[in-house]
């Protein structure tokens, strides 16, 4: 692990953090689906818009799910973690995982989920569950590093309108 990647912290994220947070998320969502799910730029914007609105109406404060900044020491944001735990299936869902782009190679990624793994643990989380697009290589890499494995394959199939 580089140095620099040792003093991070997570810490949970604010209202201003939060709308920080989805000018990079809402584009990168839309992204991933129009490219996934063969679906143009603008239906796949107003998707992913519509998806984060549902799924955190109250932002950061939306109750059962964690949105979480990734500081350095300097208190500055290199990153983020949105997970929702299910306490009964003494699991965790990662929604949304991501080193800034400036901050990406530095070790960031597995410090923040050694992190975050040593947090589960502590509430009774025995397993964090997550989806990864098949094209990020990138972030394959930094879970199979950190012990995820693959359980299973997600495929679609658009329909076209009768």
């Amino acid at each position: 692990m580089d140095d620099t990647a040792a003093t991070l912290v997570l810490r949970p994220m604010g209202e201003a953090e939060f709308a920080t947070y989805l000018a990079y998320f809402v584009p990168d969502y839309a992204a991933e689906i129009a490219g996934n799910y063969g679906i143009p730029d603008g239906e796949a914007f107003a998707r992913a818009s519509r998806e984060v609105a549902e799924d955190l109406p109250d932002g950061p404060r939306t109750v059962g799910e964690v949105l979480l900044c990734l500081v350095n020491g300097q208190d500055m944001p290199v990153g983020y973690i949105w997970y929702r735990p299910d306490i009964a299936a003494r699991s965790a869902f990662i929604s949304d995982f991501h080193i800034l782009a400036a901050h990406q190679g530095q070790g960031y990624g597995k410090r923040a989920l050694d992190l975050l793994e040593a947090r589960l643990a502590s509430e009774g989380i025995t397993e964090i569950r997550l989806r990864v697009a098949s094209d990020n290589a990138r972030a394959k890499h930094v879970y199979e590093t950190s012990g995820f494995r693959i359980t299973g394959i997600n495929m679609s199939k658009r329909i076209a309108p009768s």
